[in-house]
């Protein structure tokens, strides 16, 4: 009875299933490019079956060793920045009490969220090139130029800095919805006590959002070797490689530019077997931490 009560629901899933079948596991099948010298003329039948050798070729080149450590450092910056900034600036935002000026400040912060990387990185270079503006508020203070996106010292601060500016308005909007969900009591209680707003900050506030904090944290582990193509390949250069180059753009160059299929195939099925073990991993946590599961 409840199936028949549900069907004009699977109804609605029937799309997005054929959807996801199409693009997601259909190429599926491509995986085994990566267990073979693949020839596109030869297709998967006439090309012939090399085993695990791509695999020991990739861990034997050092530009993958270059492109992991980069994305590990990169990805692990990103997270714990990633959830610290979103937290700290929820918190001063609901020490507003002008609700108008609360709610101003909340869009501006995320409007960045739904600008793609590709206007993003125009923007990034344009404001830190030699002649940019930051160079140039810099030279009032006696100061460079300095050649921000073509210094590998500054590369990676760079990434991290402008993905936390560009996202961290989301993670804001998540934060404040856990301390909607605060009971007003426990303040009042708190204040009657003597408990300044610092105190009723560090045992009400930071308690009552501290299940989502943790939630937040264990779910961003399966992120951890994606470092960002997207902003990456957009502002990544020749001359940064050594601290820019991560797993995506690595996977990128050999596959579409050198068309090393093989080897490319190899690199990627890597990420994305390390990125589900730690999925699931994240996953049990969460359910452990806080109770969150999927099914």
């Amino acid at each position: 009875m409840k199936r028949k009560n549900c069907r004009s629901f699977y109804l609605m899933l029937l799309l997005p299933m054929i959807f996801v079948f199409i693009y997601s596991y259909i190429p599926m099948a491509g995986i085994v490019i990566g267990f073979m010298d693949y020839k596109p003329a030869l297709g998967f039948s006439g090309s012939r079956f090399i085993g695990l050798e791509h695999f020991r070729t990739l861990f034997r080149n050092p530009q993958f060793s270059r492109a992991l450590w980069n994305t590990v450092i990169i990805a692990l910056w990103k997270i714990v920045f990633g959830l610290l900034v979103p937290i700290v600036f929820a918190l001063l935002l609901n020490e507003i009490r002008n609700t108008l000026y609360k709610r101003v400040a909340q869009t501006v912060v995320y409007l960045p969220h739904f600008i793609s990387w590709v206007l993003m990185s125009g923007i990034i270079i344009d404001f830190l090139s030699s002649s940019g503006t930051m160079n140039h508020i810099l030279g009032r203070f006696g100061i460079g130029p300095i050649l921000f996106l073509v210094d590998n010292k500054w590369f990676k601060p760079i990434l991290i800095i402008t993905d936390i500016w560009k996202s961290f308005g989301w993670g804001t909007i998540i934060y404040m919805a856990a301390l909607t969900g605060i009971d007003m009591n426990l303040y009042e209680a708190a204040a009657i006590d003597g408990a300044g707003r610092w105190k009723q900050t560090l045992h009400v506030t930071l308690p009552g959002i501290l299940s989502t904090v943790v939630l937040q944290m264990t779910l961003s582990l399966g992120n951890v070797l994606n470092a960002g193509f997207d902003q990456v390949y957009n502002l990544l250069s020749p001359v940064t490689l050594e601290s820019g180059d991560i797993l995506d753009t690595l996977i990128y160059r050999l596959g579409m530019e050198n068309a090393n299929f093989g080897l490319s195939t190899a690199a990627g099925l890597f990420k994305s077997m390390v990125g589900a073990v730690f999925i699931v991993v994240s996953y049990k946590l969460a359910h452990k931490f806080t109770g969150y599961k999927v099914f």
